[in-house]
């Protein structure tokens, strides 16, 4: 019996996918569209926190090798969010196509086993004590456990009766993949001028992606796009066109600010955009959902181990928060690119440059945009590395922390008996200051520190599920 049901074969659905079952676990991807994959994906930026967390899936070179590597990211004008000296083993981003994200961690999921199920469109979800029952247009499949990775619309969140509260912050959005004349100076081009903004990056294969919006034309969704239209918006925001033409797509959208009050409704859970969407500023949205299901999936095949309930609630409580707070900062920043006074926009130019200028500031903004600087909060009188995001640290014998925890195991950094565990966890390295260990949990996360070997075997029952029998520990 398949044990996850995935719906959505977004990069958020996939991600989570390859990871339960590289952990084992049986999962079925549920995809409403056809195996086809889209390059009508919106997401262009791949920021150091995802990078991290596919460097830890061995993915992070390959996706490098598709794109363009920029040490920073100009956000409107001169104002400019260095991401050079991040604490990270990636202190830059990315700009590549979304399609390319996905297609890696579909080779992924479907190496490590997962089930992908195309044209299958959910219509009906019920779930009671021991599982969750989902009926598509095609069939009905049962598991222990569903996830919701199926967008802004998604079918799981209304299946199970959460709002989605929030509001539309730009309508009329225009999308063109258009090819060019001249090329922009920089590879990933954006600014506003309070009545108009664009942003304009290439494909790879000769066209470029083109997001405009244009004040004075806010039209319905569906209302017809025309190529003169995109070039004005861009031309009053960018100062030229770039000689645009041949299009071979144009289409509009909007723009949402919108967080489901919960991402768990007892056996069923949400992530990516059926979670939470933000405004397209700063590059977050597919970032945020991916860092979700990094955070899930590790939990979701613990509680099938014996992990206490528990552990799944805390995905709620680490990742609600994050999920407002990018909600928060990409709403802050389309706010302030969106200021109609010239005035205020040199106002803007000027305040923002002074506050970047103050390192701490920097740091924190770059840290943010990046997802680098995100911490979970520890329980009370917990180590106080607990919960931090754990470093890419050179370990004793060789190699690095974020290859070790390929596989989707467990890292211990010290000398302690995981008797049990040794499926789960991989001890590396020898213990630090103090003699003090440090466990580092499948997502790159702290998940104990200490010296108590009874503290650590406590640790990784609640985390990691109950340990194998006696019978069941391989024997050297």
């Amino acid at each position: 019996m398949t044990e996850v049901i995935v719906v959505g074969a977004g990069p958020t659905g996939l991600l989570l996918a390859g990871d339960l079952a590289e952990a084992g676990v049986a999962v079925t991807v549920l995809e409403r569209r056809d195996g086809e994959i889209s390059n009508l994906s919106r997401a262009f930026v791949v920021h150091a926190r995802t990078l991290e967390q596919l460097d830890a899936r061995g993915l992070a070179e390959a996706l490098t090798d598709t794109g363009t590597v920029l040490d920073g990211l100009r956000l409107f004008g001169r104002v400019r969010v260095d991401l050079s000296m991040l604490p990270s083993r990636f202190p830059h981003l990315v700009v590549t196509p979304q399609y390319n994200v996905e297609r890696l961690l579909l080779e992924r999921a479907l190496r490590a086993g997962a089930e992908v199920v195309h044209n299958a469109e959910v219509v009906g979800l019920s779930q009671d004590g021991a599982g969750v029952t989902v009926t598509t247009n095609g069939g009905t499949y049962r598991a222990a456990y569903v996830v919701g990775a199926d967008g802004m619309r998604s079918a799981v969140r209304h299946l199970v009766g959460l709002p989605f509260p929030g509001r539309s912050v730009l309508r009329s959005i225009m999308l063109a993949d258009v090819k060019v004349a001249r090329e922009p100076d920089q590879v990933l081009t954006a600014d506003a001028v309070g009545d108009a903004f664009a942003f304009i990056a290439p494909f790879g294969d000769g066209y470029h992606r083109v997001f405009a919006w244009d004040r004075r034309r806010i039209l319905p969704d569906d209302a017809p796009l025309a190529l003169d239209e995109v070039r004005e918006a861009t031309r009053r925001a960018l100062g030229d066109d770039f000689g645009m033409h041949d299009p071979r797509w144009l289409s509009r959208f909007h723009s949402d600010e919108r967080q489901a009050p919960r991402y768990r409704v007892g056996r069923v859970f949400l992530a990516g955009d059926a979670a939470h969407v933000h405004s397209p500023a700063g590059g977050m949205g597919m970032n945020t959902g991916l860092q979700d299901a990094a955070n899930l999936g590790w939990k979701l095949a613990a509680a099938l181990r014996g992990a206490p309930d528990a552990l799944l609630d805390s995905y709620q409580d680490e990742r609600h928060p994050v999920g407002r707070s990018v909600l928060h900062t990409s709403g802050a920043i389309v706010r302030v690119a969106l200021v109609r006074s010239s005035v205020g926009r040199v106002l803007r130019g000027l305040l923002g440059q002074g506050a970047l200028a103050v390192p701490a500031v920097r740091a924190r903004a770059a840290g943010r945009i990046s997802g680098v600087g995100f911490a979970y909060r520890a329980p009370a009188g917990a180590h106080r590395l607990v919960g931090t995001r754990a470093p890419d640290v050179r370990l004793a014998g060789g190699g690095r922390l974020y290859e070790a925890l390929r596989g989707g195991r467990f890292v211990l950094v010290g000398d302690a008996d995981v008797t049990g565990w040794e499926d789960r966890v991989r001890v590396a390295g020898h213990a630090g200051p103090g003699g003090s260990a440090v466990l580092v949990r499948p997502d790159g996360h702290v998940g104990w520190a200490g010296t108590d070997a009874a503290g650590l075997r406590r640790a990784l029952t609640a985390l990691a599920g109950a340990p194998m029998s006696r019978s069941e520990v391989p024997h050297a």
